[in-house]
């Protein structure tokens, strides 16, 4: 008798690729807005996509940067203008 593996769940595959996505789109809107909460998110749903091995990693990868920028343009920014927060419009 020969076991097979199991085929990939297609609901999985699916989340790993919107995590990826979704990393990334957070990551880029984080750096105009709300970087302080938008950052860590696209850095966690980047490293869950990327360690659930998602087709989509070169995305997965780009979100997890710009979560990465989104930390380090904040706190340049709050350096910069000496407060605990900033804001696009001044």
């Amino acid at each position: 008798m020969r076991l097979t593996a199991s085929p990939q769940r297609e609901t999985g595959r699916r989340d790993t690729e919107g995590m990826a996505v979704a990393s990334f789109v957070l990551g880029l809107v984080g750096l105009l807005v709300l970087n302080v909460v938008l950052g860590p998110i696209a850095i966690v749903l980047a490293v869950v996509a990327l360690r659930r091995d998602t087709p989509r990693r070169f995305r997965a990868q780009l979100g997890l940067g710009l979560g990465i920028a989104d930390i380090v343009l904040l706190a340049v920014l709050m350096a910069a203008d000496g407060s605990t927060s900033w804001s696009v419009f001044g």
